[in-house]
């Protein structure tokens, strides 16, 4: 993996998080808004703040597409995470073990252990 590919990867890990915080936090003042305090309106502050992160989270994820040559459903898989509640932390975990398993076979190669 070079050194772009690592770097567009890393990009969003980074936003995933905190773009799944956003969503949950969000989802859950708005559920709160409508069913225990009408006053309890966080929208006009979170909404914008969440939009910012999702759209980071969107083009970091094209471009780890556009690097990393996934397959279609794994793209997809990764674009869905954006859209389900905590998705960010699943998407951050799996991209993890990908990078960690890259950085092995990248030390297997220099170390002549695996021809690939």
């Amino acid at each position: 993996m070079d050194i772009k590919t690592a770097s567009a990867l890393r990009r969003l890990r980074l936003v995933s998080v905190p773009e799944g915080i956003s969503w949950i936090v969000l989802l859950v003042c708005t559920i709160i808004k409508y069913t225990v305090a009408e006053s309890f309106n966080v929208a006009p502050v979170l909404g914008p703040i969440h939009g910012v992160l999702f759209i980071l989270y969107v083009i970091f994820w094209l471009d780890a597409w556009n690097r990393t040559k996934w397959d279609a459903k794994t793209g997809i898989l990764y674009f869905a995470y954006s859209f389900i509640p905590g998705g960010g932390f699943m998407a951050e975990r799996r991209l993890k073990r990908e990078a960690e398993a890259a950085v092995i076979a990248s030390c297997a190669r220099n170390e002549g252990i695996v021809n690939a």
